[in-house]
Formats: C-alpha cells, sequence, structure tokens
C-alpha cells in the first residue's frame, strides 16, 4: 500500500470519530478531537508523522494538514449543537470526506484516468455519507427508512460538490471542502426534499450519464461535467423533472453549438479552448442564476421564503432561456466575417467582445424560443404570455450580455461575470414583467 493510500486511510479512521457525537455526546466528541489535536501539534517527526503529513508538511515540522483538518471538523460540530443542523449532517460530511478521498486514492494506484478517480471519490464519499448518516438517524431513535430519501439525496449532493472543489481546488484543501459541503447540506436539508429514494436514484443515474455523455463528446470537462451533475442532481430533486428538462436544453443543445463549424471558429480564433470542453467557470456563469432560482422555489415551497413560487420558475426560464440565446448567437454568429460592434456598429473583428451579427441574432432569438417552448409544453403556468415572456427576457438577456461584452469585459469583468450579469438580468426581466402583468390584470 502506497504511503498517499495509507496516509487517506488514516484520515478516514480519524473521521470515523466522528460518530462520537451521535454515540457518546459532543462533550465526548471534542475530547476525542483535542486528544489528536494535542497530539498533532507534539508529533514533530518520526514515523506517525510521517505517515501522516502532507508534503508541505515536512517544510514546518508540522502536521499543518491535519490540524487543520480537525479544525474544520471542529467548527462543522459546533455549528451542529448550535444551530439547526442535525448530527447527521456533520457526521455525513466528515465521513464522506475522510472516506471519498480513500476511495479515489485507491482508485488512483489502478489508474490515472481522470473520470474514473472522480468515480472512485464520488462513490466512495455517497456510501460513506450515507451509512453515517443512516447510523446518526438511527443511534437518535430515528426511522432510517422514513429518512432514506433525504440521506440518499445529500449523499450524493454533498459527493459531487466535494468532487468538484477537489477538482478545482488544491488536493490539500479538505478543510474548505469539508466545511463547504456542510453548510451546502445543511441547507438542503433544510429544504427537506420530497422525493422518494427510486426517485432521486433515477435522478442520479439520468444525470450521471448525461454527464458521462458530455465527456465523451468533448463538451465538457472534468470540472464541467461534475459541476453539470451536482447542477442537474438539485434541479430534479428540488424543482422536478420539468425544470431540469428546461436546464438539459440549455447543456445539450449549447454545448453541441461549440462543435459547430469547430474548424471555421479556429481558423477565425474564436473557437472555445479545449476543444469547445466547458469547464466549472463556463457552467455556473450560465446557470448559477438558474439554480438560485431553483433554490427559492423550494425555499418558497416549504414556506422559507414570502414570495409566490411562480416567480421564481419564471425566473428560471428566463435565465435559462438568456443562456440559450447567449450562446447559440455566439457560437452560430461567430462563424461569419462581418460582426458590428453593438454599441456603434462599427465593424469589428470577428470574436470581438461586443461584437454581433443579424445571423446570431437570429439564432440567439431562436434559442431562447427553444426554451420557451419547453418550459409553455411542461408547465401550465407558463401559458401563451409566459412563453412570451420568457423570449423577450432571453433577447433582453442576450443583448446585455453583448453590451457588457463591449464595455466591460475585459477590464472590470470577465467572460463568466458577464455571463452571470445577463442571466440574472433575463431572470428579473422576466419576473418583472410577470409582476407586471399580474398588477394590471
Amino acid at each position: 500500500m502506497s504511503e498517499p493510500v495509507r496516509r487517506a486511510g488514516v484520515f478516514a479512521l480519524l473521521c470515523t470519530l466522528s460518530l462520537a457525537v451521535p454515540l457518546f455526546g459532543p462533550e465526548v466528541a471534542a475530547a476525542l478531537a483535542a486528544v489528536v489535536l494535542l497530539g498533532a501539534v507534539v508529533v514533530t517527526d518520526g514515523p506517525i508523522f510521517d505517515l501522516l503529513a502532507y508534503p508541505d508538511d515536512y517544510e514546518d515540522g508540522r502536521l499543518y494538514g491535519l490540524i487543520a483538518f480537525v479544525l474544520a471538523g471542529v467548527a462543522l460540530g459546533l455549528l451542529a449543537t448550535q444551530s439547526s443542523m442535525t448530527s447527521a449532517v456533520f457526521v455525513g460530511t466528515v465521513l464522506l470526506v475522510g472516506y471519498g478521498n480513500f476511495g479515489e486514492r485507491l482508485v488512483r494506484t489502478r489508474t490515472a484516468d481522470d473520470v474514473a478517480r472522480a468515480t472512485g471519490f464520488c462513490l466512495a464519499a455517497t456510501v460513506a455519507a450515507a451509512v453515517g448518516q443512516a447510523a446518526t438517524v438511527g443511534l437518535a431513535g430515528g426511522s432510517v427508512a422514513a429518512a432514506l430519501p433525504t440521506i440518499l439525496f445529500l449523499a450524493a449532493s454533498g459527493a459531487l460538490l466535494a468532487a468538484l472543489l477537489r477538482d478545482i481546488l488544491l488536493l490539500y484543501d479538505d478543510p474548505v471542502v469539508m466545511l463547504s459541503v456542510g453548510l451546502l447540506l445543511w441547507l438542503l436539508a433544510e429544504l427537506d426534499p420530497a422525493l422518494g429514494a427510486v426517485d432521486i436514484v433515477i435522478a442520479l443515474a439520468i444525470t450521471a450519464a448525461l454527464g458521462y455523455a458530455s465527456y465523451a463528446l468533448e463538451t465538457a470537462s472534468i470540472a464541467g461535467i461534475l459541476t453539470g451533475v451536482l447542477l442537474g442532481l438539485l434541479t430534479v430533486v428540488l424543482g422536478g423533472y420539468g425544470w431540469f428538462a428546461v436546464l438539459i436544453s440549455f447543456f445539450a443543445i449549447g454545448g453541441l453549438s461549440t462543435k459547430f463549424r469547430y474548424g471555421r471558429k479556429e481558423d477565425l480564433g474564436v473557437a472555445e479552448e479545449n476543444n469547445g470542453a466547458r469547464g466549472t467557470g463556463n457552467v455556473l456563469g450560465n446557470a448559477a442564476v438558474g439554480l438560485v432560482a431553483v433554490l427559492g422555489y423550494a425555499a418558497s415551497e416549504a414556506g422559507f421564503v414570502p414570495v409566490a413560487s411562480e416567480l421564481f420558475l419564471f425566473a428560471f426560464a428566463g435565465s435559462v432561456a438568456t443562456a440559450m440565446s447567449d450562446t447559440l448567437s455566439s457560437e452560430i454568429g461567430s462563424i461569419f466575417e462581418t460582426p458590428r460592434l453593438i454599441t456603434t456598429l462599427e465593424p469589428v473583428e470577428p470574436g470581438t467582445d461586443g461584437g454581433v451579427t443579424w445571423q446570431g441574432e437570429i439564432a440567439g432569438v431562436v434559442g431562447a424560443g427553444i426554451v420557451a417552448a419547453i418550459a409553455y409544453a411542461l408547465f401550465p403556468e407558463i401559458g401563451a404570455v409566459g412563453a412570451a415572456i420568457v423570449v423577450a427576457a432571453g433577447v433582453v438577456g442576450m443583448t446585455v450580455d453583448s453590451l457588457l461584452g463591449a464595455t466591460l469585459e475585459g477590464t472590470l469583468l470577465g467572460n463568466q461575470g458577464v455571463n452571470f450579469l445577463a442571466t440574472l438580468s433575463g431572470a428579473v426581466v422576466s419576473a418583472l414583467l410577470v409582476l407586471s402583468l399580474a398588477a394590471l390584470g
């Protein structure tokens, strides 16, 4: 067994000590954490130091990696005892990170394939988190069967977020990963998703299959896959399959549009990097507002937000329509050599931020229309007028994207920031139009 695998195994065993909270109470768990911290401070060399030390720890002669890891667990434990965060979320989060790392390290000894390693992490993390939550619920006298759907949803969501963060952060940022996952699972547990265990398994299988298809078609990177699968899972569970269909229409059509006449785009110097594979920044820039709308919808349905849930649906559709409109406008319009700057209508070089073509504008309107048509077909509350609102919101958002590109992109904003603000404008316009119509009616 290699040194990284042994270290990950020891860290996983230390994470198992989190079960002391439901078994013996927070006082005993705090005492165990204090013992581990004391040992991490005292041990500065020797075989135990070599077993637990990260590469950077040797420079300082301290087990700072272990210390930070334990302190993150202590901070999460304090939240679990002083807030509405449950012990099940705390235990599940700690086990998720520890055993996920161990699973990834085991896979790493067999293959260097990035997909296999990410899958190994997610599977080990999901199982560990589910077992930890189930054990905690059972020890507290609760019904594991009744809690199983929520357990599976939280375990899978946490595993995906942890895998994503480990991909975009440094390998040794597990304390940050642990705290981030714990906070997300706390939020999701408060929303209390209503789907059954079978529905959640189906949702996870569908999103994972589509994520792998994106990777196979080279329309998304590993980080992009993890982000997309996590967003898809949250959308299905908190919104429903209709919401997911709207979202996936953007990922599917938008991803394929990057491949449209890719050689021509390369010749013009406007092709997406990494052979068109979209990463985390691109996915979040286009879908973060939609995710917030989904969370807002779930919070509204749960009674946490005093806003009509229908508004969040229109905001979601408006943001996705903007993302689709902007993507098709850029990917199709970029193959033409006569773009004009949207602010002055002067001819500019292909690929210039804020440059538009009439062909791209038409493609953008069609993209917004596709999202509106799907929403109209799946949501009775959308209706014909609502579909027109979604199209209008998408076109407005696309225009905002071009205006920001011509004025602020490259100086104050990056591409992901522009995408975020554009989708936000589409969501806001959609919601405001609905409110305006309701006031007039």
